[in-house]
């Protein structure tokens, strides 16, 4: 049995303000209690009075039918039994506003319980709805195929143009170490060079590259 406080309830209201509800047996007239089956608006009376044993009686009697129907709306078992607690501490709260002229106890029961699903799941989905709308003015931008691949044209449009304005041997030896991955040592191998001649080309060629390109150094 759920931990409820020992304070009594507030004041009598008529329970139909608590608000519209769709649960079964809402609206129908109070029946008397089956044989072997506890008097229900007896025991939202007693509650009222904040009997707290006729509560735990009250909740042994129907707790079964509320987590049924609130689990048909919520469609989760851990928000389910949550959206349960949260009925039995409502109706502990609000026993005295039952009004037995306006249908039956468990219809009021079931009538609070439907009330709290319908409101957990709308809940739910309105925190749903704020993440998404937060995500979609918060994600970056897709990223922009058609202006990368222009502005890569661009730059090696650029970059082909500098390199034209290299001499023969500034231009060899700046595309084997920058293009072809070379080192400055397999450069002037593979230009038959010396190591100290490799390394000038390859410096007064990215010399000239930074101007053309007009790159701070």
């Amino acid at each position: 049995m759920v931990s409820m406080p020992a304070t009594p309830p507030g004041p009598p209201q008529s329970w139909g303000s608590a608000g519209p509800g769709v649960a079964p047996e809402l609206g129908q007239p109070s029946q008397p209690s089956q044989p072997g089956q506890p008097d229900l608006a007896e025991l939202l009376r007693c509650s009222a009075r904040g009997d707290e044993s006729a509560f735990a009686d009250l909740y042994d009697a129907v707790a079964a039918r509320v987590y049924g129907l609130v689990l048909r709306v919520v469609r989760d078992r851990s928000q389910s039994e949550e959206v349960t607690q949260e009925v039995f501490l409502d109706i502990w709260r609000t026993s005295a506003r039952f009004d037995p002229s306006l249908g039956s106890p468990l219809g009021w029961i079931l009538t609070i319980a439907h009330r709290k699903a319908v409101d957990r799941v709308r809940s739910a989905q309105a925190s749903t709805n704020r993440e998404d709308v937060y995500g979609s003015r918060n994600r970056d931008r897709d990223y922009d195929v058609t202006s990368d691949t222009v502005e890569r044209r661009l730059d090696a449009q650029r970059v082909r143009h500098a390199l034209d304005s290299l001499t023969e041997t500034q231009r060899g030896a700046v595309e084997l170490a920058y293009f072809g991955g070379y080192t400055h040592t397999e450069v002037a191998g593979l230009l038959g060079v010396p190591l100290g001649t490799a390394k000038t080309r390859i410096r007064d060629g990215l010399i000239r590259l930074r101007d053309t390109l007009g790159v701070n150094p």
